[in-house]
């Protein structure tokens, strides 16, 4: 299972709220709820929090083995 918790902290980290993801960033809101309840997203979108965060992609997403 892919889980965005990292995303979370990596955000505090830097400042960014989810406003600023939506409305500076251009980031969609249902993106954003897509995010909060550990939904899939593209690629693409990892990589445009990866470049809005500076950070890597284990900043922002954990796989967590199904058991």
């Amino acid at each position: 299972m892919i889980m965005y918790t990292p995303l979370w902290k990596t955000m505090n980290e830097k400042g960014v709220s989810t406003y600023a993801l939506i409305n500076k960033y251009g980031v969609s809101s249902s993106t954003v709820n897509r995010l909060r309840h550990n939904k899939g997203i593209t690629l693409q979108t990892v990589d445009d929090l990866c470049a809005i965060l500076a950070c890597k992609v284990e900043d922002i997403v954990v796989h967590i083995p199904n058991e």
